[in-house]
């Protein structure tokens, strides 16, 4: 019997289809500000069919599959052999095979290598933000292995391959392979002082056995591990392969996966090693921390990428809502309430870009001042964008209203995966502690953070005061470890503004300098100033969609 009286009306066409990268003014504008000329058009040009397949039907299709059968873990095969495989779904494989054969776990061998990897974690990550877990720690790998030379001679090619194998192989039968990171234990958590995790040496130079457990084990599927452990000359940092090289299995507990918020279509497990756990040392004995730190930092800055990513991803979502719902007279996006919420999740979308693409272009560089500039920037980025992604993507998706809070919608999966980023590589207080600790044992990171700032000084009186508010605060060290989260909030607040001010088109400067740095709005979104042009700022940060 047909339904008479089931006629769907003002409702959004479905947004696929369309090109992620291209419809991003604040990313394309980036990459062509940070890339050489002679190598723009091939950027250009892989960034697009990356950003084609990102808004493809098939991309989301395989990002909500993935989420809705999540991975399971069999610790024995049907004879009673210890296994310890985790099983994806195959559009888990999909993701994560396309991310590789894009070079999402490179950046280290090409020119302009970081920024062109970070515009395309961003795109790539609005399809599916999970499998960016293995992909982000594959890529942060190789730095911590070159404290190593033989081990980054053997492993570098294989991590920063196109090709990606899923099978748990000898490497020497793979293309490519895939990195985890096993630091986290259950009685220390960001404090790895507390590890137990006991490494004992073997005859062979440079072999131990581990003896212990890890509370977070990420991408417990991965060919290759950096973990770290108490050696007999201290914390020490270890390469552990899951197949060792005669093609026997390790000894790699897997006890259990975790029951997550968010990000379900990925694995983070708990695992046990036993005395018999092969492994190899990175680096010099007791320098764990210092041989790690570099992989710390990168992943960091793929925190500040994803969280980005995925406040992009609800910005769009909502502007292409409210472009096509109608409500009290006319489209939702044309009235004036609902401009000024769009506008200002859009400014928040582009300052988390543009400071995600500096970051990348200073490890490009690679100069010194590039890198005292990044001792800071990474921790003061990490703490700001992670923290703002949450309260962006939750008012995108009240934009939809109850469509919004509906699974189909997407908009929950984007809720769900919004806090992890601000938790891992270390919360907030851990950020802010170490800015403090970069503040005052390396000066030079200061010095390099305050010229880029610099830069933009005189262009707008609102900065320009922000600037000296933050030297105010900086030159008065008392009580500063009580004080370091407003310190480290103003730090990136001034960071974004002196971006946007550069590289912003006027309308977008101007809104974020005095909504976040003016103090003319209020604490939740959709509070600027009416007198700004918001209907600018809403028509850049729109995604171009052929219906």
């Amino acid at each position: 019997m047909a339904a008479t009286t089931h006629t769907v009306t003002n409702q959004p066409p479905p947004l696929v289809g369309y090109d992620v990268f291209a419809g991003d003014p604040a990313l394309t504008e980036g990459v062509a500000r940070y890339v050489a000329g002679e190598r723009l058009d091939e950027v250009r040009e892989e960034l697009g069919l990356l950003g084609r397949a990102a808004g493809s039907a098939p991309a989301q299709r395989w990002g909500a599959q993935a989420n809705d059968h999540p991975p399971v873990l069999h610790t024995h095969d049907r004879y009673g052999h210890r296994i310890d495989e985790v099983e994806f779904h195959p559009a888990w494989h999909r993701l994560l095979g396309h991310a590789v054969a894009a070079g999402l776990t490179d950046a280290w061998s090409r020119p302009d290598g970081h920024v062109r990897r970070t515009a395309g974690f961003l795109v790539w990550t609005q399809a599916e933000a999970g499998h960016g877990c293995p992909l982000s720690m594959t890529h942060a790998a190789v730095p911590a292995l070159r404290a190593e030379p033989e081990l980054a001679a053997a492993w570098e090619p294989l991590l920063t391959s196109r090709i990606y194998g899923q099978e748990l192989r000898p490497v020497t039968e793979k293309g490519g392979a895939l990195a985890g990171m096993a630091m986290t234990e259950k009685q220390g958590g960001s404090d790895v002082r507390a590890l137990t995790t006991r490494a004992e040496p073997l005859a062979a130079s440079g072999e131990y056995v581990l003896t212990g457990h890890k509370w977070f084990c990420s991408a417990p599927m991965s060919d290759v591990f950096l973990v770290l452990a108490r050696a007999p000359g201290g914390l020490t940092c270890f390469l552990l392969p899951r197949v060792l090289p005669d093609g026997s299995r390790n000894a790699f507990r897997i006890q259990r996966l975790k029951d997550k918020l968010g990000d379900r279509a990925n694995a983070s497990a708990e695992v046990e090693f036993d005395g018999r756990t092969w492994v190899r040392r990175v680096g010099e004995e007791g320098r764990g921390v210092a041989t790690i730190i570099e992989m710390v930092a990168a992943t960091r800055a793929d925190c500040v990428t994803a969280s980005a990513a995925v406040m992009r991803q609800a910005v769009v979502q909502a502007l292409h809502h409210s472009a096509y719902r109608e409500a009290f007279g006319g489209r939702l996006i044309d009235q004036p309430l609902m401009r000024n919420v769009l506008a200002d999740l859009a400014l928040e979308s582009e300052a988390a870009t543009t400071l995600a693409l500096r970051l990348a272009a200073a490890y490009d560089g690679g100069a010194e001042q590039d890198r005292h500039f990044l001792r800071l920037a990474v921790p003061v980025a990490k703490y700001w964008v992670t923290k703002r992604c949450t309260p962006v993507v939750t008012e995108a998706l009240e934009c939809l209203g109850g469509n919004g809070y509906v699974e189909e919608s997407g908009m929950p999966r984007l809720l769900r995966a919004a806090p992890l980023h601000s938790i891992w590589e270390g919360a907030g207080n851990v950020q802010a502690l170490d800015v403090l600790r970069a503040l005052r044992r390396e000066p030079e990171a200061l010095n390099a953070l305050l010229t880029e700032i610099g830069t933009a000084r005189g262009a707008d009186h609102r900065l320009d005061r922000a600037i000296r508010g933050m030297l105010t605060e900086l030159a008065d060290l008392e009580g500063i470890e009580a004080r370091a989260r407003r310190l480290v909030e103003r730090m990136a607040l001034v960071l974004q503004g002196s971006l946007l001010v550069r590289y912003a088109p006027p309308e977008v400067a101007d809104a974020f300098c005095a909504s976040r740095l003016g103090g003319d709005a209020g604490a939740a979104f959709g509070t600027l100033p009416h007198t700004l042009d918001l209907a600018a700022v809403v028509a850049r940060a729109r995604p171009v969609v052929d219906h």
